[in-house]
C-alpha cells in the first residue's frame, strides 16, 4: 500500500486534553510538510506545544474557512504534486462536524490515499458515557435558530427516538446553550432524558443524564461552555 498523502491530525478539545492523544499523532505530524488548519494561530501552537522542537515557518499553512473553491484548488494542486498534506480541525477530529470534510472529499475523488488518526471527538466521548443507545444514534449538527422552527425539530428529534430507540446528538454556539436548554425543558416530554456533556477532556468535565423534568427543576449555567446534547425518548 502507498503511504498517505492526507493526515487527518486530531486535536484537543481543551488545554488539558493533550494526555488524550495518541503518540502516532507526532510521527504523522513530522511526516506532513503543508498543514490546512481552520485557525492558523491556535493550529501553531497546538504543534509547537506536541512537538517542541518544529521550525514552524518551515512549513506551508493553508486556512480552511468554509473550505471555498480556491482553497479546494490549492489543496489538490499539492496533493497531486506529492505533498504530504495534514489536515488539523480547531479542536477534536478533522471531518466530524468540521469544514476538513470538504478537502477530504476532494482527496477521496483525486484516489489519493487518506489517514483518519485517532484522537478526542466530543460527540463520541458524550455518547459512551451518556448511557445512551450507542448503537442507534444520529448527529444532528446545529438545530435551526428561530424559535418556532427549533421547537419543531425537538419535537421531531423526540418523536424520531420514541419510536426507533435513536440518540439523537446536537451542538449549539455555546453562548446560545441556555436558550436551547430553555427550548429543550419547553418542547420535550418531561420524561424524555437528556444527557448535557460540558466541558469534554477539562478538568471540570461534566457529563450528566437526567430526564427532561428534572433539567427543568435544576437548570445548570451552561452559557459560554462548549457542550454536547442528547436526547432519548425510549
Amino acid at each position: 500500500m502507498n503511504d498517505p498523502r492526507v493526515y487527518l491530525i486530531p486535536s484537543v478539545i481543551d488545554e488539558n486534553g493533550y494526555d488524550a492523544l495518541p503518540a502516532y499523532i507526532l510521527a504523522a505530524v513530522k511526516k506532513c510538510g503543508v498543514f490546512f488548519v481552520e485557525n492558523e494561530r491556535t493550529a501553531r501552537r497546538f504543534l509547537k506545544k506536541l512537538w517542541p522542537e518544529m521550525v514552524i515557518d518551515e512549513y506551508e499553512w493553508y486556512v480552511i474557512h468554509k473550505a471555498e473553491e480556491s482553497v479546494k484548488q490549492r489543496f489538490l494542486e499539492l496533493i497531486q504534486q506529492g505533498k504530504i498534506v495534514g489536515i488539523l480541525s480547531e479542536a477534536g477530529c478533522p471531518g466530524i462536524a468540521d469544514p476538513g470534510q470538504l478537502l477530504v472529499e476532494v482527496a477521496q475523488r483525486a484516489g489519493v490515499l487518506v489517514k483518519p488518526l485517532v484522537g478526542p471527538n466530543s460527540i463520541i466521548l458524550a455518547l459512551m458515557a451518556s448511557g445512551m443507545n450507542g448503537q442507534h444514534f444520529r448527529f444532528n449538527g446545529y438545530l435551526p435558530i428561530e424559535d418556532a422552527q427549533q421547537a419543531k425539530t425537538l419535537k421531531s428529534l423526540e418523536a424520531e427516538s420514541h419510536k426507533t430507540g435513536c440518540s439523537q446528538v446536537f451542538i449549539e454556539t455555546p453562548y446560545r446553550n441556555n436558550r436551547l436548554l430553555d427550548a429543550i425543558v419547553k418542547n420535550c416530554s418531561g420524561n424524555s432524558r437528556l444527557c448535557i456533556a460540558m466541558n469534554i477532556t477539562a478538568r471540570e468535565e461534566s457529563i450528566i443524564t437526567r430526564p427532561v423534568s428534572e433539567w427543568k427543576k435544576n437548570r445548570p449555567e451552561i452559557n459560554k461552555q462548549p457542550a454536547v446534547f442528547i436526547l432519548s425518548a425510549k
